[in-house]
C-alpha cells in the first residue's frame, strides 16, 4: 500500500518577541496503516493522536521551533514513544518553548526519513529561522514547507532569528527547482504548488516580504 497523506487544524497561540497571535496551524501525517510521521506539533495533542491512530509513529518532524509548531511535540513523542527531530540550528528557539526537554534527534540538509515506503528528504531551508526545513516526498509529488512557503508568498521573515534575503536564497534554490507539479503543503493556510508560485518571486523581492 502506497503511503497516503492525512491532515488536521489545530488552534493555539504563536508567541514571539513580546507579542502574541492567533493562529490555525496545519498537522500532515505520512504514512500507511501501520506507521507514520507526523509532521509539526502545534497545539493539540488529542486531536493529532485521533489522526494517528493506533499506528506506529517514527518521528515528530518538526519543520522549525516556533512555539506554534512543537508546543505539544515533547508531548506527542512521549505518548507515541517516538522521537521529535529538529535541525540543530534552531535549538536557540527550541529552549525557549521547552527549556527542560531537548529533541531526540537531529535533522540535517539531504538526510531522509523512510516511512511506509516512502522517502521524505529534509530541505534545510533557513530564513523564516535558522533552521527551517521543509520535507520533500518525491514519490508522492509533494513538498511539506512550514513556514518557509505558502500560498502567495514566502513565510514572514520580520522577527528574531529570522532573515528576509536569507528565505528569498532557500525558496529560489531548494523549493521552486522542483518539478513544477510538486503540491506545496503549508504550515497555515491552504496548499498550492511550485508552479503556481515560482513566476512571482521577482514580485516577493521587490515587495520585500
Amino acid at each position: 500500500m502506497a503511503a497516503r497523506i492525512d491532515h488536521t487544524v489545530t488552534s493555539g497561540t504563536f508567541s514571539l518577541d513580546g507579542q502574541t497571535w492567533h493562529v490555525d496551524n496545519n498537522v500532515w501525517v505520512i504514512g500507511d496503516d501501520d506507521e507514520c510521521v507526523v509532521i509539526d506539533a502545534p497545539h493539540d495533542v488529542e486531536t493529532i493522536l485521533g489522526v494517528v491512530g493506533g499506528r506506529r509513529v517514527v518521528a515528530v518532524l518538526a519543520t522549525h521551533a516556533h512555539d506554534d509548531h512543537v508546543r505539544a511535540a515533547p508531548a506527542l513523542a512521549s505518548e507515541t514513544r517516538s522521537r521529535v527531530l529538529l535541525h540543530p540550528d534552531d535549538r536557540v528557539l527550541w529552549d525557549l518553548v521547552h527549556p527542560d526537554v531537548a529533541p531526540q534527534g537531529m535533522v540535517r540538509d539531504g538526510e531522509t526519513v523512510e516511512v511506509a515506503g516512502t522517502t521524505l528528504r529534509i530541505l534545510h531551508t533557513p530564513g523564516h529561522s535558522p533552521g527551517a526545513c521543509c520535507v520533500y516526498a518525491p514519490e508522492l509529488g509533494v513538498v511539506f514547507t512550514g513556514d518557509t512557503l505558502f500560498a502567495g508568498g514566502p513565510g514572514a521573515t520580520g522577527r528574531s532569528y529570522s532573515d528576509f534575503g536569507t528565505i528569498i536564497e532557500s525558496i529560489r534554490t531548494k523549493l521552486l527547482t522542483l518539478p513544477p507539479e510538486t503540491v506545496v503543503h503549508t504550515g497555515h493556510g491552504d496548499s498550492t504548488t511550485i508552479g503556481a508560485e515560482a513566476p512571482h518571486l521577482d514580485e516577493w523581492i521587490a515587495r520585500g516580504h
